[in-house]
């Protein structure tokens, strides 16, 4: 019995010697598993301990944390043997479980594209530089870039935020209420952008050149924006004419396709009047243009100056202030207001009155008749104002005017030497006087022609006032 219990009791002790180097075998094994170490520009809060996830589930542990010599925090973890090996181009990023907290961070893992059978392993130690790395930015380091006052201002501005809900307690639930739709389909497409990351990476570095770019430019575009604001502000004090120039276009966009679709069926047609130029235009108009070219050069001054007078303002711009003195000439010749006039004794006024274009359209219009009236001796009158040489009395040799000088009209006997006697000088006056040809008709003194061309109308003869019976050419009774 007593050997039994010696042996009972040496059997225990083996079995618990036993158990204790199965646990350590355990451990030390799990410990000696599949790790790899990366850097990170700083730790970011990770700690021993904390969890290694890829796709959102849980692939290994942190290890170990040490600082580098050129004061990196290089981080061994451990990867379960489920995941591994990890292929070369993974990235590891630390992230933030939740809310910000002490030692509440892990490392994400990121596998790259492609699969396990074209992809580099990376072996068991492997290393992860920086350029696989990605540190957590915490919310401090982004206040820290901020200036004293901005950050005064931003403190100022969460503080003062409560009073934007105060009293709007309810609109805001039901905002939030309707908001948990919105951040799922957010979810959604974040999920779908994320799918595709090599191609999402690529556009956000292209994004990252495109901003670099725009950066260069940062003067030109501030120019640029300057002047569409002058244009915009230009086109809003206009928005009245902008409105209807809106409203016209539908309707001058279809007569301009209306107008385009028939250009088409044109531009058929001058087809050969373009075949036919090109040969004018080799042999006549390059000659031209070469002698014309010199003439272009010389007139650059010429139309320097020119745009000088067109769109300088002060002075020696005559075009210019010709256009501003165009309002008061119009309002003088066609609005109708209150007027004087000032002809040397002081201004007196003359009542509501007309422009002068319509004063002066009814004035030509009353003319008209007098106009007319005077519109037959129009040849006699203009050569009477030439030269003295009409008289409207024609006969075989044309148009005739005697005339003649006396000198000493009169002698002692009273009569003219050399001239008709005086009785026989009056009673070829009173010939004249009998035969009443006062009223002749425009044209009078020419013979009639035979077509009666030259013969006015008896509603024309009354109307100047004359008679066809008193033409030169009639018979004179004795």
């Amino acid at each position: 019995m007593r050997s039994f219990g010696v042996a009972g009791r040496l059997a225990a002790i083996g079995a618990v010697i036993a158990a204790i180097v199965i646990v350590a075998v355990l451990l030390f094994a799990s410990g000696g598993g599949y790790k790899v170490t990366a850097d990170f520009i700083n730790a970011a809060q990770i700690v021993k301990g904390d969890s290694v996830e890829i796709g959102g589930v849980k692939a290994g542990t942190v290890k170990n944390i040490k600082l580098t010599d050129d004061g990196r925090a290089r981080i061994t973890f451990q990867v379960d043997d489920d995941f591994k090996p990890l292929r070369q181009g993974t990235q590891a990023t630390i992230r933030q479980a939740s809310l910000s907290g002490i030692a509440n961070r892990y490392v994400d893992l990121t596998m790259p594209p492609g699969d396990a059978s074209n992809t580099p392993k990376i072996p068991n130690g492997g290393h992860l530089d920086t350029s696989h790395t990605t540190t957590e930015v915490d919310l401090d380091q982004i206040f820290n870039t901020l200036d004293p006052s901005t950050r005064r201002s931003l403190q100022a501005f969460f503080r003062n935020s409560a009073t934007q809900f105060k009293g709007k307690e309810t609109q805001q639930r039901i905002a939030y209420h309707y908001l948990n739709p919105a951040l799922s389909t957010s979810s959604r497409l974040f999920d779908e952008l994320d799918r595709d990351r090599p191609q999402l990476v690529r556009f956000l570095t292209d994004s990252q050149k495109l901003v670099n770019n725009l950066a260069q430019k940062r003067n030109d575009l501030s120019a640029l924006i300057q002047n569409l604001n002058t244009t915009f502000t230009a086109l809003a004090s206009e928005r009245g004419a902008l409105a209807d120039s809106l409203q016209r276009l539908p309707g001058f966009m279809r007569q301009a396709n209306t107008t385009f679709v028939d250009l088409r069926s044109a531009l058929n047609d001058v087809d050969p009047l373009v075949n036919a130029s090109k040969p004018v235009v080799h042999s006549k108009l390059r000659p031209f243009l070469a002698q014309l070219r010199p003439l272009a050069r010389d007139a650059r001054p010429t139309v320097h100056d020119l745009s000088q007078i067109v769109f300088k303002k002060g002075p020696n711009n005559d075009l210019f202030d010709l256009s501003q003195s165009l309002p008061p000439v119009a309002s003088i010749a066609l609005d109708t207001k209150n007027r004087s006039i000032n002809e040397g004794t002081g201004p007196k006024p003359v009542g509501n009155v007309r422009g002068a274009f319509p004063e002066g359209t009814r004035a030509l219009t009353a003319s008209a008749p007098i106009i007319g009236f005077g519109r037959p001796y129009t040849p006699d009158l203009m050569g009477w104002f030439d030269d003295f040489s009409t008289t409207g009395a024609i006969d075989a040799a044309g148009g005739y005017l005697r005339i003649f000088t006396v000198f000493n009209a009169f002698d002692a006997t009273g009569q003219i030497p050399g001239a008709i006697p005086l009785p026989q000088q009056a009673q070829e006056f009173g010939r004249l006087a009998r035969t009443q040809q006062f009223f002749r008709c425009p044209g009078g003194a020419e013979e009639r022609a035979a077509d009666g061309s030259n013969v006015l109308s008896p509603d024309q003869q009354a109307a100047l006032d004359c008679k066809e019976s008193d033409r030169a050419s009639g018979p004179i009774s004795p």
